[in-house]
């Protein structure tokens, strides 16, 4: 299984979204982070793991689950860093494979030393700003699929057939 490691203000930081929502709502960031999170999480079928330091939410180590992205609040006086290369050392193994999502330099290599890939955050916006562009096209080309009558119907037969089940008279 793969597994998406993410610096939660490190991409809170380089998202233009989300960089200009933490300006007026500091958590709706946050969320609008996991909420994406999740979408990527949907659609690859990863495991992900989104952390953040504990200097912006004080006291013990808090985690939860939101859609299937697990998220984690580090104990005090530990970075999200510091979380990062653990989890990436405790879940590198020959069946998973960990990516870390980060532009902090130090931290890929710190990463890419244990064995865990990494992907910038402007990489990982580019990859989520295409995985919703190829589903959009995706519902596009269904909707534009029209189911055919089994009975041969005249145009204005499906115009009133079309009223009757819009409830329109």
């Amino acid at each position: 299984m793969d597994i998406l490691l993410v610096d939660g203000y490190n991409m809170i930081g380089a998202w233009p979204e989300l960089r200009q929502l933490k300006d007026t709502d500091f958590a709706g960031a946050r969320d609008r982070l996991v909420k994406l999170m999740a979408e990527y999480q949907g659609v690859h079928g990863c495991r992900v793991i989104v952390v953040f330091d504990a200097h912006f939410v004080k006291g013990t180590e808090k985690k939860y689950h939101d859609s299937k992205v697990e998220v984690i609040f580090t104990r005090e006086n530990e970075s999200a860093d510091e979380r990062i290369e653990k989890l990436a050392i405790e879940l590198n193994n020959v069946r998973d494979q960990v990516t870390v999502a980060t532009s902090d330099y130090t931290e890929q290599w710190a990463v890419f030393g244990q064995g865990a890939l990494r992907v910038s955050a402007r990489e990982l916006l580019t990859e989520l700003s295409e995985m919703r562009k190829s589903i959009e096209k995706n519902l596009d080309a269904i909707s534009e699929v029209k189911l055919q009558a089994r009975i041969p119907l005249s145009k204005e037969q499906t115009e009133i057939l079309e009223k009757w089940r819009r409830g329109e008279k």
